[in-house]
């Protein structure tokens, strides 16, 4: 239930958090390379508040619309259900999701990455010890199952929210939380807005092109098997791209500085050296994956062999394309700190809707090579991406700051 919920929930996290990240991201890393906090805090409360709306508002339409989205992904029967019930509690604490995020972008563009991993690693502590405990029931709390698992997703994500709200209200660094600041100014909307909505037509489209995703792999022969084994080589790939990430995360913010500063020589010396990072991280980190792929997927479902099988050849398929991927994420993490997320956008859709899908398609079903064919066909994408991610990067269509002179202040400092 879990497996076909969480693209879903991904989609919805992907619009709100899309949009109030990016904006976040951009505004707040120039303003500071620009040397101008009182804008940064001012653009800050201001994405809070239309963050909040915007999660409250997804979260309403999600929780009504998941049955039909989880008929049309799966249909009927016990899958449908425990997914249903997955996704209402979820949807209910979506903005619980979108808060933590937002503060995380706008540590990160302060150059604080220590204080959101510390927050959010309590919080994923919670949750592994809520999990066991409300899934399976210990003593006078009652087993729940995948309602549980639920519970425990949203209270460690209320929990992150809490802590984040009380630094941020106490003031973290050059950041606060004001009241007079988060009353919306439409100038700051339409400036949050141009950066935001590519960012989040882009991720929202690329988290509906993996619920997608998910329905094509559900319809390949022995469908269990071949979920199964995906979800299991995904969570083996993402947790290595917890590297490249955090990685990601610094060359956002380093390009955004730069770009604040107007330093243009900076801010390339920093692209390209931040790319040679990742193509090397993302290439020892093929090979390791490659060698072990049998072992790190029989961890995680031992005495399954069918399973180990489907999913050690997705890993191997996917490892393959891990080094092309260092170009796109490259892309992704220059252009988001440039506050243009047009043409990552164009990037993301193509990739999956252009190029995954119709691969996969053709390859699983029109050419009848099953599984293996999905997963080769997914990879391929990414070669082709990735190489259109470096062309992107050579052109230098990056190279503009999105903040405004010093003249064009924001309403507190007027």
């Amino acid at each position: 239930g879990i497996q076909v919920s969480w693209p879903i929930v991904w989609f919805l996290i992907s619009l709100v958090a899309g949009f109030g990240g990016a904006a976040v991201t951009a505004l707040v890393a120039q303003y500071m390379g620009a040397g101008r906090e009182r804008e940064a805090n001012f653009a800050m409360n201001q994405l809070f508040s239309l963050s909040i709306v915007s999660g409250i508002t997804l979260g309403v339409a999600g929780y009504l619309v998941s049955p039909w989205l989880l008929g049309l992904l799966v249909g009927g029967g016990a899958v449908a259900d425990a997914a249903n019930l997955y996704l209402k509690v979820i949807f209910l604490g979506l903005p619980t999701m979108v808060i933590p995020g937002l503060f995380y972008f706008s540590l990160a563009a302060c150059g604080d990455t220590l204080t959101p991993l510390l927050v959010d690693g309590a919080g994923v502590l919670l949750n592994m010890a809520l999990d066991p405990l409300l899934v399976l029931g210990w003593g006078p709390v009652p087993r729940m199952g995948i309602l549980g698992a639920a519970y425990a997703t949203v209270a460690a994500q209320g929990f992150a929210t809490l802590v984040f709200l009380a630094l941020f209200a106490a003031g973290k660094g050059q950041l606060r939380l004001e009241v007079r600041a988060l009353t919306p100014h439409w100038r700051w909307v339409k400036k949050a807005v141009r950066i935001g909505l590519p960012a989040a037509i882009g991720q929202s489209s690329t988290a509906f092109g993996f619920v997608i995703m998910t329905g094509v792999i559900g319809r390949l022969p022995n469908p269990e098997v071949a979920l199964a084994g995906y979800g299991i080589g995904d969570r083996i790939v993402g947790i290595l791209f917890i590297i490249t990430d955090g990685l990601s995360v610094g060359l956002t913010t380093m390009v955004g500085q730069a770009l604040g500063a107007r330093r243009m020589a900076r801010a390339r010396e920093v692209v390209w050296k931040g790319l040679w990072i990742l193509l090397s991280v993302l290439v020892v980190e093929a090979g390791a994956l490659w060698l072990l792929r049998r072992g790190l997927v029989a961890l995680f479902i031992p005495g399954r062999p069918d399973v180990i099988a489907v999913g050690a050849n997705f890993v191997q398929a996917f490892a393959a394309s891990m080094p092309f991927l260092g170009a796109f994420f490259a892309a992704m993490a220059v252009f988001r700190g440039a506050g243009h997320n047009l043409p990552t956008m164009i990037l993301g859709i193509l990739r999956l809707w252009v190029l995954r899908i119709p691969l996969a398609y053709l390859f699983g079903f029109t050419f009848a090579w099953g599984t293996d064919g999905v997963w080769w066909g997914m990879a391929l994408s990414n070669v082709i991406a990735g190489l259109a991610a470096l062309g992107l990067l050579v052109s230098r269509s990056w190279q503009r700051s999105v903040v405004e002179e010093p003249a064009q202040a924001c309403p507190e400092k007027r």
